[in-house]
């Protein structure tokens, strides 16, 4: 590993803008290549990855922290990921309408053009090639950018991708937020594809609206969950748990704000507090992905602490080197509070107790980001009106991960706009061309 460590991890503007205009000059050819050609160098570069899955594994653990196993895990989901658009890629198709009896509409689906894809460091891989998989099978070229907390495995997995294609078709630039922003303000991206934060999405808007090309933004969440008076507390903290501090909370659609009715109040804290003393000793949780983020996630519990919240469990930074954070358990927490308005990327679970369902419904809708939300009940009524009334992508009704392959979802409000992922992600990759067909008058 060590000389992929070595690798320059920083692009020059003037290679940044190569890469773009590159990709550009590669278009043309790559849009005429017959979609199942396409699909078969996807394929290819998935068992390529998957073939490398240890390597990519450790590397990731290298430069985030992320656990080996879980890490792993994140490489076969991208390769299955690929895998997953090389079949959809050749079925995706317009449609056809009927006019006069002598004409007919046809709606032909094509490329958009060169897409950027800036990528995030949580799950780098896994995401990285939902992504490109659906911008290369559609008959894009794409440039890629990982986040600069995760240069060389983003370098490595996109040169095992290009490997399978031709020149330029797939290009890789490193670098920070500055690369980021020269990327996507070029004139010659058509289409800017991001999951980060909801500052970086914004930025990437204003830019897109100078250039013209299209965004799709999956971005911050500020995930609730509500847990109904009528649930074995016991479960409902191993859920609550999982949803907190799984990947040390460095999860998209993290648990970020728990709402639990009064009388189930007491048993349920109790077994959350149990659960986060387990981590990381009986079940693992690794580090922050560097001690800036720690340091973030700190000053957010220190902040709700300040203000009358009520630490359980954790909140207090390990003595010596390292980027590791306890997990945390408060209550007593406010609507007001910073940490039950804003994204905590950390293994935090903060915790406000309710009258009832209605007044938990109540808060966990009132918020500015809109990406995923979480009940736990018994009541088909609750799970009725939680999934109608609040205002996220998605919702998760007894359980806080999970969802069916192929399956797809629209953030709303500030956690961004348009599908990130699943089979509709195809159609967010290509432009609709309305073709009518009449017969020349003889």
């Amino acid at each position: 590993m060590t000389d992929l460590i070595e690798r320059e991890t920083t692009a020059t503007f003037r290679e940044a803008d190569d890469a773009i205009v590159s990709a550009r000059r590669a278009f043309p050819d790559w849009a005429r290549t017959p979609a199942g050609e396409r699909a078969a160098a996807l394929k290819a570069a998935a068992a390529d990855l998957r073939a490398r899955a240890d390597e990519m594994a450790e590397l990731n653990h290298h430069e985030t922290g992320k656990l080996l196993d879980e890490a792993k895990g994140g490489v076969e989901a991208g390769a299955a990921t690929l895998e997953q658009y090389a079949e959809l890629g050749p079925t995706h198709r317009g449609r056809s309408l009927q006019g006069g009896w002598d004409a007919t509409d046809v709606m032909v689906p094509e490329p958009r053009g060169v897409v950027l894809a800036l990528t995030p460091w949580n799950d780098p891989v896994a995401v990285a090639c939902g992504l490109l998989g659906a911008a290369l099978a559609t008959g894009n070229t794409v440039v890629h950018k990982p986040s600069e907390r995760c240069p060389q495995l983003g370098a490595i997995m996109t040169e095992i991708l290009a490997a399978h294609l031709p020149g330029d078709v797939l290009r890789c630039v490193s670098g920070d937020g500055r690369v980021g922003a020269q990327l996507a303000a070029h004139p010659e991206v058509d289409l800017i594809a991001h999951v980060g934060s909801t500052a970086t999405g914004r930025s990437i808007s204003a830019a897109a609206a100078t250039s013209g090309a299209k965004v799709l933004l999956e971005n911050g969440g500020n995930d609730p969950l509500i847990v109904d008076g009528d649930v074995d507390p016991a479960w409902a903290a191993e859920q609550a748990a999982l949803g907190s501090f799984a990947n040390a909370g460095q999860i998209c659609v993290s648990v970020e704000r728990i709402y639990v009715t009064r009388d189930l109040a007491p048993a349920f804290l109790d077994a959350l507090v149990e659960q986060a003393r387990k981590r990381p000793d009986e079940i693992p949780m690794g580090r922050l992905v560097d001690t800036r983020l720690r340091d973030e996630v700190h000053a957010q519990v220190s902040e709700a602490a300040a203000d009358g919240a009520e630490l359980l469990a954790g909140g207090a930074l390990p003595e010596g080197d390292g980027s590791f954070y306890p997990a945390t358990v408060l209550t007593g927490c406010e609507p007001t509070m910073r940490i039950m308005r804003e994204e905590t990327f950390g293994p935090v679970a903060p915790v406000r107790v309710v009258d009832d369902f209605d007044q938990a419904l109540r808060e966990a809708c009132d918020d500015r980001y809109g990406l995923a939300a979480t009940v736990l009940t018994n009541s088909m009524a609750h799970a009725q009106r939680a999934w109608r009334e609040l205002p996220v992508g998605t919702v998760k009704v007894n359980a806080v991960f999970g969802g069916a392959p192929g399956g797809a979802a629209q953030p709303h409000g500030a956690s961004g706009e348009g599908f990130g992922y699943g089979p509709e992600l195809l159609d967010e990759m290509t432009r609709m061309k309305v073709v009518h067909l009449s017969p020349a008058p003889r």
